[in-house]
Parts: structure tokens; sequence; C-alpha cells
């Protein structure tokens, strides 16, 4: 296959082209750099089967040759980045999305696209399965990724409906490892960091509410088994093993080897502002019609991931 992954450079997307460099695939790098980094695929360029184009997707884009699939994970996706860039955030979610579904129809490509377990908001409903429609507050701070994504995917299943494009959604829940940036906000690699450099670790309010970590190679692996698949509807990838963001702070210190202490803070910023009080994906679909369950536990990912931050804290 000849592949386009939007948003290449970042975490997710850098990973994903390595699976589909290591499958023999060729794969068409694009990104702004907006958050993602030259570093993530310094591996591969160079490569004769990768090729990297940067672009902002929310312009009108241009691809020569034949396309098999394009793989749109092109967006800020962490609370820090998307309060920083509201507009451009929105603006990949929907005039991005718009464009990489128009490219893929025009090069009859199947298209796959990264949506998040934050179209489910606040849930009501615990663990999270694909028919939830959510409890989103569509005008708050994180509406801007929300709502964004939540359009992503109601225009991706018109291309469907509408033109008959082969679409995908894989519905992405927390994920951490190596090539996440040190300082984006996110709660993994705040705590590694804060560990790391013997600073307490800041847990907002008692640290009761809930998060499933899923380690990276486990969702590339349901990724790419869902675009091989026949699933038109969304699925979520994620791990079930739901734990209290205080009992995470605790595994981090453990297994980092920390002396670190925890510290309970009450936040007032807009990063906390709607932030879900649980989050577990319910994976019996992404059992049933993918084959695929996670296979990485907390203590051998965050392991490889502190390795990972060590050097570069």
């Amino acid at each position: 296959m000849r592949v386009l992954i939007t948003g290449a450079a970042g975490f997710l997307g850098s990973h994903l082209s390595d699976k589909f460099i290591a499958e023999g695939h060729t794969v068409v790098g694009m990104d702004n750099l907006i958050t993602g980094s030259m570093d993530n695929i310094a591996g591969l360029m160079g490569h004769e089967r990768f090729s990297f184009i940067k672009q902002d997707v929310s312009n009108y884009i241009y691809v020569a040759g034949p396309l098999d699939a394009v793989l749109h994970f092109a967006s800020p996706a962490s609370p820090n980045d998307y309060l920083e860039h509201p507009i451009p955030t929105l603006k990949v979610g929907s005039l991005g999305t718009h464009n990489t579904l128009g490219l893929a129809k025009a090069k009859g490509a199947r298209f796959l696209l990264a949506s998040t377990s934050e179209v489910y908001g606040d849930p009501q409903v615990n663990p999270q399965p694909e028919d939830y429609w959510g409890h989103v507050n569509p005008i708050g701070p994180r509406g801007v990724y929300d709502e964004a994504k939540r359009f992503a995917e109601a225009i991706t299943l018109a291309y469907q409906r509408y033109h008959g494009l082969e679409t995908r959604i894989v519905r992405i829940f927390n994920t951490y490892g190596p090539r996440m940036r040190l300082h984006d906000g996110r709660v993994v690699p705040n705590f590694i960091y804060q560990a790391l450099t013997g600073q307490p670790l800041t847990v907002y309010g008692d640290g009761s509410r809930t998060r499933s970590f899923q380690y990276y190679s486990d969702l590339v692996d349901g990724i790419y088994r869902l675009l091989h698949s026949d699933e038109k509807l969304p699925v979520n990838i994620g791990n079930p093993g739901e734990m209290t963001i205080l009992d995470f702070a605790e595994a981090v210190i453990e297994i980092s080897g920390s002396e670190s202490e925890i510290v309970h803070i009450q936040p007032s910023d807009e990063r906390v502002t709607d932030d879900p009080k649980v989050r577990r994906p319910d994976i019996r679909k992404a059992k049933r019609v993918l084959g695929w369950e996670p296979k990485v536990g907390l203590a051998e990912g965050l392991a490889k991931t502190i390795d990972y931050f060590r050097s570069r804290v």
C-alpha cells in the first residue's frame, strides 16, 4: 500500500508511520509541525519508502501519485495544546478532515479518522460503549477539541453514506509511550517529569478521577487492524484497566524509583474545566470485530516510557 498519514511527526503519527514502513508499505507523511517534531521521524528520513511534506491540512492539499489509504491524525491532542491553539484545533478537525476526505475520494483511497474518547465528554456512562452519544459542553474551553472531533466523525460518515467512500473511525483512549513531549501538559509526562526531577507529583483535587492508560504499541496494532477490517462505524481502542489518578501517581513513583511526594492542589485554570471524572473504554466491539485487546501491562509500559524520558530530563 501507499498511504498518507497526516500528523506524521506527532507522537502517534510517527509510531504509525514506523508500523506501515515495517509492514512493507510506502508512507507519505504530512505535518505542519505545530505540535509535532521532526525528531520523531528522524529515523525514517532518507528511507526509500518514506517521504515528508510540511503542510497544514487545513489548507488545500495535493499529493502526487496513487494512494491506497489516508489516515488523518493531524490535530493538537493535549489540553495545553488545544487551549493554546483553539482555532487551529477547530480548523484541523473540520477543514482538515474535509480536505483529507476529498483527497481520499479523489484517489479512491480508504480513509481512517483518528477520533478520540473526548467525543464522550464528561460521561454519565462508565465504561463508554460506541453507541453512547456523550455528555459534552460545546461552548466550554475543551469544546474546541471535543466538537472538532465530533464534527470530524459526522462528516466522515456523511462521505461514507453519500459518496460511498470506504471509511474507518478509531476512538482513541488515553495513550502513552516514547515520543510524548515532556511538557505537553498530559498526566503521564507531567508525573514522570516530576518524579525524575524529585519534584512533588501534583494531583488535582483528591485524585479520585479515573483514567485508562494504554501503551502506544497496542493502539498502533488496533489501528492497523481496523484499517484492514470491514468495520465502518467507530471502534474504541483503549485499555479497560481503569485506575484513579492518585493510584497512577503512586505507580509512577514506584516504577521510577523516585522519592517524590504527592501533593494535592486545587486548580483554577481552563485545563480542568469539564475534565472527565471517569474514562474507561468498552472494548467488546474491538475484541469482536478486530480480534484485538491490549497486551502491554501498565508496569511494563511505564518502565519503557520512564526510560525514554530519563535521558531527556
